[in-house]
């Protein structure tokens, strides 16, 4: 998972054309950690989408504009526009997780 640091690579990574999730997580968050213990198979299956970190205490006008308001989150972007998320409440299962992704196949 590739971090993101800036507000401007953020918008940059958002506009492909292809979709991108992006991980909003902190440091000391505890639901976050444990996401971390089973994501990377999830993100082996879903390899279709690149996957990116951003820390919302670091960014957080990023955080609010796209409403995320609890951590860890998952947001699909496509073309600049949010397509899908994953609240904080529905994020604490690899399942979870990976129903969610199942939502977004086409």
């Amino acid at each position: 998972m590739k971090p993101i640091i800036t507000n401007d690579q953020f918008n940059q990574v958002i506009e492909s054309d292809e979709p991108v999730i992006v991980k909003f997580q902190a440091g000391w968050c505890p639901d976050c950690r444990r996401m971390d213990m089973f994501i990377d198979p999830i993100m082996e299956e879903y390899s279709q989408y690149k996957w990116f970190d951003v820390n919302r205490d670091e960014l957080p006008d990023v955080a609010e504009k796209y409403e995320v308001m609890g951590i860890p989150s998952l947001l699909i972007f496509k073309n600049g526009e949010k397509t899908a998320h994953l609240h904080s409440a529905n994020a604490k299962t690899p399942e979870s997780v990976t129903e969610f992704l199942a939502d977004q196949k086409e």
